[in-house]
């Protein structure tokens, strides 16, 4: 477990940790709060990006890296987000093909709320008044 001091050297070394195992790298964000009074509202923001092998630490109190920890999220999300699926694999030839496609398989089979193939609308009935005996 290396802390790192310089906010640049961190950015480079967790970049390059992710590249170049992307399977395997985690990325631990933790904000510690101060325990004594006099710091009350403060604290220690920790970072921690490690694939088994390597971890790679950073810790700061200052505030002023705020825009760069927001840009590092977002360049290491961006790389998570980007990253290829396998191609899905072709249909089968001895399959008949539908006459009709299913609306829910034009969806991907995911189901909205509100949206089901029963109306659900309509009137409810009144309740009818108990009467005096």
């Amino acid at each position: 477990m290396v802390y790192l001091t310089n906010w640049q050297e961190y950015q480079d070394a967790a970049e390059a940790l992710y590249a170049a195992s992307p399977n395997k790298t985690r990325y631990v964000i933790k904000w510690k709060v101060a325990r004594d009074g006099a710091n009350k509202g403060r604290g220690e923001l920790v970072l921690k990006i490690t694939d088994d092998v390597t971890c790679l630490k950073y810790k700061t109190q200052s505030s002023i890296l705020l825009n760069r920890f927001e840009q590092l999220n977002l360049s290491l999300a961006k790389r998570m987000r980007n990253r290829t699926a396998a191609p899905p694999p072709p249909p089968a030839a001895h399959s008949p093909a539908p006459a009709a496609m299913d609306v829910d398989s034009e969806r991907g089979g995911t189901p909205v709320p509100g949206q089901s193939g029963i109306a659900s609308g309509g009137v409810a009935k009144k309740k009818k008044k108990k009467g005096k005996k």
